[in-house]
C-alpha cells in the first residue's frame, strides 16, 4: 500500500486538503437551512425530504455547470473569493427560471496543488452566494491533480437541486401573443464568453489586468472580475409578487450564447420576440470588446449577454408589480420586447433597431 509520504511524493497532499476543510467549515455553516442534517465532512450531505409534505406536488428540478475560462482572470490576478459567486449564478439562476427554489448546492474544486487558504477563499465565495440565494451548501469535493494542471491552476463546477410545484412551473407553453419581456441588467459579463474577451483583449490587444481602463473607471482585471448577479431571490420575490396579477409565463437565463439564442429556448414554434436594441445600452466593457476586436454585432449578442442577465416573458398587468420588487431589490429592469404571432419560420428571437451611443 502506498504510504501517505509516498503519496506527497507524487504530488498529493493530504494534509493540506484536510486543512482547506477545516479552514471552509465555518464558511459553509452560514448557509445551513433547517433541512439539513449533520455537518460538513462525511461522505453525503443530507436534506430532509419531509419538508416537502407541504407542496401538493413538489417537482425536483437541478442544474449542473461550471464557471469556464473566467477562472483564468481569478488566478492570474490572485482573487479567489469571488469566482463563487459566478459558479452560483450558472447554478441557480438556471434553475430558478423554471419556478423552482433552490434548495441546496454541492461543488467540485479540481486543482495542480491544494492551497487551504486559496481553496477557503474559493468556498468562501461560493458559500456567500448560497447565502443569498437562500439555499444551502451541502458539501462538496477537492481534487488535487498534479500533472494534469500547474500547482497554481483549478477549475470548479456544481451542481443545484431545487423545488417547485408541478402546477406552477414556468415555461414556454404559458407564453401568449401580447406577452411584453421585461430585461434585467447583468452586473457585467456574468461567467460566459471569456474565451473571446481574453483573446481579444489580453492577446490580439495585449491589454494588461493590471491597467486602468478610462472607459471602465477600474483596472482591466477588476471589470472582468466582477462577480455574476444572483438573481434567484430577485425572480423568486418577483413571482411571488405577481400572483395576484396575470403572474409570470416564462423566463430566461442569459448565458452562454447570448440574449436571442437564450430567449428562444422557452418561446413556442407558433410565436415570435422581437427584441428592441433601442431600449437600453450596454456597458462600456461590451463596446470596448466589439470595436478592440472589430467583432461583428451578430457574433457579439451571440457570445455575450450585453447588459441583460435575465428576462422575464409576461403579461403587460403584471410588469408594474414585477418591476416594483426588482426595484427594491435593486435589480435595474425595463421593457425590452414583445411577444407576437411568428412571421419567420426558424426566427423565434428577431433584434430590431440600434443601441443608444453612450
Amino acid at each position: 500500500m502506498m504510504s501517505q509520504s509516498a503519496y506527497a511524493q507524487a504530488g498529493v497532499d493530504i494534509e493540506a486538503g484536510d486543512r482547506a476543510v477545516e479552514l471552509m467549515k465555518a464558511h459553509v455553516a452560514r448557509t445551513r437551512r433547517p433541512e439539513v442534517l449533520g455537518g460538513l465532512g462525511g461522505f453525503a450531505g443530507f436534506f430532509d425530504a419531509s419538508a416537502f409534505k407541504s407542496y401538493r406536488h413538489p417537482v425536483l428540478a437541478t442544474s449542473t455547470d461550471g464557471v469556464g475560462t473566467k477562472v483564468a482572470i481569478a488566478q492570474a490576478m490572485d482573487v479567489h473569493d469571488t469566482i463563487g459567486f459566478d459558479l452560483l449564478g450558472m447554478l441557480v439562476d438556471d434553475l430558478v427560471v423554471s419556478g423552482a427554489e433552490p434548495l441546496f448546492v454541492t461543488d467540485y474544486i479540481a486543482c495542480g496543488r491544494v492551497v487551504p487558504e486559496r481553496i477557503a477563499a474559493i468556498v468562501k465565495g461560493i458559500a456567500a452566494a448560497c447565502e443569498t440565494a437562500g439555499c444551502a451548501l451541502l458539501g462538496g469535493e477537492t481534487a488535487e491533480h498534479p500533472g494534469l494542471l500547474e500547482s497554481d491552476e483549478y477549475d470548479i463546477a456544481g451542481a443545484t437541486t431545487g423545488v417547485v410545484e408541478r402546477d406552477e412551473i414556468l415555461g414556454a407553453e404559458r407564453i401568449e401573443a401580447g406577452d411584453v419581456v421585461l430585461a434585467m441588467a447583468s452586473s457585467g459579463m456574468h461567467s460566459n464568453g471569456y474565451s473571446l474577451v481574453r483573446h481579444v483583449l489580453l492577446h490580439q490587444a495585449k491589454m494588461s489586468l493590471e491597467g486602468h481602463v478610462d472607459e471602465l473607471g477600474r483596472t482591466l482585471g477588476e471589470e472582468l472580475l466582477v462577480p455574476t448577479h444572483v438573481y434567484a431571490k430577485d425572480v423568486l420575490e418577483m413571482i411571488a409578487a405577481t400572483k395576484h396579477a396575470a403572474g409570470i409565463h416564462a423566463m430566461s437565463h442569459i448565458t452562454g450564447g447570448g440574449l436571442a439564442n437564450n430567449l428562444a429556448r422557452v418561446v413556442p414554434d407558433h410565436l415570435g420576440v422581437t427584441i428592441d436594441r433601442s431600449t437600453w445600452t450596454p456597458p462600456a466593457i461590451f463596446q470596448l470588446v466589439q470595436q478592440v476586436g472589430q467583432v461583428s454585432q451578430a457574433d457579439i449578442e451571440a457570445t455575450l449577454n450585453q447588459g441583460v442577465g435575465m428576462v422575464a416573458i409576461l403579461p403587460e398587468d403584471s410588469v408594474e408589480a414585477a418591476q416594483q420588487v426588482l426595484s427594491a431589490r435593486g435589480v435595474e429592469s425595463w421593457l425590452a420586447g414583445q411577444v407576437g404571432d411568428s412571421t419567420a419560420e426558424h426566427a423565434r428571437v428577431t433584434m430590431v433597431g440600434e443601441h443608444p451611443r453612450a
